[in-house]
């Protein structure tokens, strides 16, 4: 650390600040809460005077700092932004002014997001009655690094430009993603529509079966045959791995409607995620849970990759299943309605080639996406060693 870089109490630079009031009936109070890990505060929901246990609520203003004194340990500790400048806050979270001749508050707000200031956070937080809550005072004895006020603010300005450059990148590759799905949607919405060539048919005509859930709650147990959820089920892929386990006897219990085979499509059809759907993969073992049910493809008539894309695709998704889910506070997919879906279905061949375009569409999406991936994680690799270096006088 540089000779200017001296460590100083915070006792000495941000003194405890309290704007009470105490709440009245009908009115509206904006909440403000404090993310984890020097992710920042941000707006809970509001509530009405009559809805708080507390006595008194303490209105926060901008470059506040505010201190979560149960979490402050694992690094629940920030500055009030602007846009949360007004909102109110119980005793469970004291909060600071920073004295501004000596301490620039966003020079406070990225040292919130430090594994030195976690660490202080953490130990001043440990007390003998085993409740790791810090007190305002011992919030007070941490020590921060602190330059000259013009050399804070030349490395806030510093900081915020290479994280404003790291924000550019995560934005480009956001919009690359996205650009790539919208030009499978659009390639899925030309493909999937009326076709001099194509047969316009009902879903359960190229079906050799439809496999609904038992409509009960699974038993659970801690190990054994995978038991799929709504939420094990993705656009195209299943999550084996999230899913609860029953026991061999259950699962032999909630497959005697059928038991899934490769190339089966599991659907959603209840809840948030309805119309999701997945492809079953070889050696791929499970029953149906809550919530979803079985597409068995005639494979006669359709190949069952054609058959998961266009259940994917706009045509069915956008155009038949979100219409009739509209206006439920639990969307729902009736099997009678599913039955009778409009289906477009060309020779073997054409859905052959068909499946062929996709798929290498869809590899192009999932190579996007891992490099976003990859990007994003280098990205937030990154913030801590360069923290590290602005809080040492090294940037």
């Amino acid at each position: 650390m540089r000779k200017d870089f001296s460590l100083v109490p915070l006792r000495d630079i941000a003194l405890p600040v309290e704007r009470p009031e105490i709440p009245i009936l009908g009115k509206k109070y904006r909440q403000i809460g404090v993310k984890l890990w020097g992710e920042g505060g941000y707006e809970r929901e509001s509530i009405d005077g009559s809805q708080t246990q507390y006595k008194t609520l303490s209105r926060v203003e901008a470059d506040d700092i505010i201190v979560n004194k149960i979490w402050a340990r694992n690094g629940s500790v920030s500055v009030v932004s602007s846009t949360l400048a007004g909102c109110y806050a119980s005793g469970e979270f004291p909060t600071f002014a920073p004295i501004r001749e000596y301490l620039e508050p966003r020079w406070f707000y990225w040292l919130t997001k430090t594994k030195y200031f976690w660490e202080q956070c953490d130990e001043k937080s440990r007390g003998t009655s085993g409740k790791n809550r810090i007190r305002p005072e011992r919030f007070l004895e941490i020590k921060i690094p602190l330059p000259p006020l013009e050399e804070q603010r030349r490395i806030v300005a510093r900081l915020e430009e290479l994280v404003g450059k790291f924000e550019e990148v995560r934005s480009l590759r956001q919009k690359a993603l996205e650009e790539s799905e919208a030009l499978t949607k659009a390639a899925m919405r030309q493909i999937f529509k009326p076709h001099e060539n194509y047969q316009e048919v009902s879903l359960e005509s190229v079906c050799a079966a439809i496999i609904d859930n038992l409509h009960s709650n699974p038993v659970y147990s801690d190990n054994g045959v995978p038991c799929i959820r709504s939420s094990d089920v993705g656009w195209g892929a299943l999550y084996l791995h999230t899913a609860r386990c029953t026991s061999e006897e259950e699962y032999k219990r909630r497959t005697v409607r059928g038991e899934p085979i490769p190339n089966d499509i599991v659907l959603v059809r209840e809840g948030g995620g309805t119309g999701k759907a997945a492809i079953v993969l070889e050696g791929q073992r499970f029953s149906l849970g809550q919530r979803v049910m079985m597409l068995r493809p005639d494979k006669n008539k359709v190949r069952p990759k054609f058959f998961l894309y266009q259940i994917l695709s706009p045509s069915v998704y956008e155009d038949q299943i979100i219409p009739r889910c509209k206006g439920s506070a639990s969307p729902h997919l009736n099997i009678g309605a599913l039955r009778k879906f409009n289906f477009f279905l060309p020779p073997l061949p054409k859905q052959h080639r068909i499946v062929n375009y996709l798929d290498e569409l869809q590899t192009k999406v999932d190579t996007i996406k891992r490099q976003r991936e990859k990007a994003m994680k280098e990205l937030d690799a990154l913030l801590p060693s360069i923290l590290d270096k602005a809080f040492k006088g090294k940037l």
